[in-house]
């Protein structure tokens, strides 16, 4: 039987440029954008589709990136997934998502299983860091970029944001609005999140606000930690701060489980700004960590290191930015709606 598949040569042929050219070209490195969108309509054209097998054994890599979270159907890995493979998808990567586990111990397995050579790198968020997990990221085999900690004294790349300055933004908003008995509602404490979140509460809030602990970060345990948050309250409360956009939403149901409205009764802000939380009703008041840029400075620092793993460690910081929205601040308030502060 006679292959009618199109080849590297006749895509070169129809573009008009060199074979080397349009193996740069179809990678999305080396080449100018012009060149970039010629080759690619003259591949399209002729039906070509690269040997991806053959290309791996070439070059020794599997052009396959991993991004490894706790909970791969929370928004905000969502966005980040989507942002990694918007940067690495150009330059010939693959973006294969995997599940962490909720343990550190579970988390370092996976980093540990990476030297049977599967992938190229690893993108990892881990909701939990210990000595271990440190160590088996920097014996890792190839290149691993952590979303969360900032690692700088082990070695390791990562990428960072001020989480517990966030949360003091969403306290002092909903102060300059007048709530004074703020509630907060976290996650677990034993999470690299739960942690910064709860100091950065007790750093703005002070002390005598009345806090509670979900068992995760989730919608419904949200939900019952927020019904345990309102009944033990001595005052009703006339606002709570949720250390994510899910446990924001869940604390918004048992509010109105109780006959009250959001935000004339009681406030809400969430932290995260996913897209769930800018669709709810009301529309949720966030704190933004930047999930679209964290994940795409991940992606930028896993080309620089897949390129050349002995290059030093990196750090990289996105900001925190409060979105204000119609849960604390109803649409003819004093702030627009959907207003940045």
């Amino acid at each position: 039987m006679t292959s009618t598949r199109a080849t590297l040569l006749q895509v070169a042929e129809r573009a008009g440029v060199s074979l080397a050219s349009t193996s740069r070209a179809l990678h999305g490195t080396g080449a100018s954008p012009a060149m970039i969108e010629r080759v690619r309509a003259a591949a399209e054209e002729l039906g070509y589709s690269p040997d991806a097998i053959g290309r791996s054994l070439r070059m020794k890599k599997t052009f396959q990136i991993a991004f490894a979270v706790a909970d791969i159907g929370n928004p905000v890995y969502v966005e980040m997934m989507r942002a990694i493979h918007e940067v690495l998808a150009p330059h010939g990567y693959r973006v294969v998502v995997m599940t962490t586990g909720d343990t550190s111990t579970s988390t370092a397995d996976l980093v540990r299983s990476l030297n049977s050579g599967f992938v190229d790198g690893m993108v990892i968020s881990p909701l939990r860091t210990d000595d271990r997990l440190i160590e088996e990221i920097q014996q890792a085999a190839v290149p691993v970029v952590v979303i969360g900690r900032a690692l700088d004294a082990h070695g390791i790349s990562s990428v960072s944001t001020d989480s517990a300055g966030g949360i003091g933004q969403a306290v002092r908003h909903l102060q300059e609005l007048g709530r004074r008995r703020i509630g907060f509602l976290n996650g677990p404490l034993d999470t690299t999140p739960g942690q910064a979140r709860q100091r950065g509460f007790e750093a703005a809030a002070g002390t005598g606000h009345t806090t509670e602990i979900a068992k995760d970060f989730t919608v419904a345990a949200g939900l019952t930690a927020a019904r345990r948050l309102l009944a033990a309250a001595p005052e009703r409360l006339d606002a709570i701060v949720a250390a994510n956009d899910l446990l924001a939403i869940g604390a918004i149901h048992a509010i109105r489980e109780l006959g009250l409205s959001v935000p004339d009764d009681i406030a809400v802000t969430g932290m995260d700004d996913t897209e769930i939380g800018r669709v709810f009703h009301p529309t949720l008041t966030s704190v933004s960590l930047g999930s679209t840029e964290r994940g795409r400075a991940a992606a930028q620092l896993m080309l620089r290191l897949a390129d050349d793993a002995d290059q030093d460690a990196q750090q990289v910081t996105v900001g925190p930015e409060l979105i204000v929205r119609g849960s604390t601040v109803p649409a003819a308030g004093g702030l627009t709606e959907g207003g940045r502060r």
